[in-house]
């Protein structure tokens, strides 16, 4: 039980990679808050959690509303007592060149990816520094290390991401709140699956392609959520400003 009487917030947290970390964290002794736009979804996630015997409560938000931001924050002092972990996980796709990107999908895509951070630090740093600390995770993406190709509103918000995880570190670590970012490769989602929609690929071909990589397979959203769990807990108590590459050996 390494995160006993922690109360964490994980955004995304109806699907994949999210789903996975709130079962992890609530697993390991945390309360936890699941925000998801699909508040039926998030529901079912909390639900979940409870049944195993963990504290978890849903709050639909979008999470690049300032105003959704402060309710889910609000929410959770009022309802769990405090924040001390944040899963910065909500996140978005465009399979498109350049030319091909509208103004407005490139405005969603960083208002998913990077405003949503941004918003929730704004808000939730405050009260963890009150508290004496706190660990805040983000999700970055390989890509947010190295190019990839028809992604460019999603490279540049994940490479976003990882540089402002860093300036977060530098700023608040003073205040004991360490911030580092996750950065999955290929990972066997939801949102994965809708990649091969955007791009016109035949599913199958498209998941044989993203499991061409050291380790010879896709990543289990359960595998990010151990990562996650690692730096929310004071087994990584030394760790931050770190970008975490969980991708089976594709950048390498």
């Amino acid at each position: 039980m390494r995160l006993q009487s922690k109360k964490a917030i994980v955004t995304g947290g109806a699907g994949g990679i999210g789903r996975a970390t709130c079962l992890a964290l609530a697993a390991e002794g945390a309360a936890v808050v699941v925000v998801d736009l699909d508040a039926e979804a998030a529901e079912a996630v909390a639900a979940e959690v409870r049944d195993r015997g963990a504290t978890a409560i849903a709050v639909p938000a979008d999470v690049s509303s300032e105003t959704d931001i402060e309710r889910v924050v609000a929410t959770a002092v009022e309802q769990l007592g405090g924040v001390d972990i944040v899963f910065n996980n909500a996140g978005i796709i465009r399979r498109t060149t350049a030319p091909e990107t509208t103004v407005e999908e490139w405005d969603r895509v960083f208002g998913v990816n990077v405003r949503a951070i941004f918003l929730m630090c704004k808000h939730v740093v405050p009260i963890m520094a009150a508290a004496g600390g706190g660990s805040i995770v983000n999700t970055g993406s390989g890509w947010g290390l190295k190019g990839g190709g028809q992604a460019i509103s999603y490279c540049a918000s994940k490479g976003a991401v990882v540089n402002m995880t860093r300036a977060l570190a530098i700023d608040h670590g003073p205040q004991g709140i360490r911030v580092n970012s996750v950065n999955p490769g290929d990972v066997d989602t939801a949102m994965l699956r809708e990649e091969a929609r955007q791009l016109g690929q035949v599913e199958s071909g498209f998941l044989a392609e993203a499991a061409d990589r050291p380790l010879q397979r896709m990543g289990r959203p359960e595998e990010i959520a151990q990562a996650v769990v690692w730096l929310a807990s004071d087994e990584s108590s030394y760790v931050t400003g770190a970008a975490i590459v969980v991708d089976g050996g594709g950048i390498a």
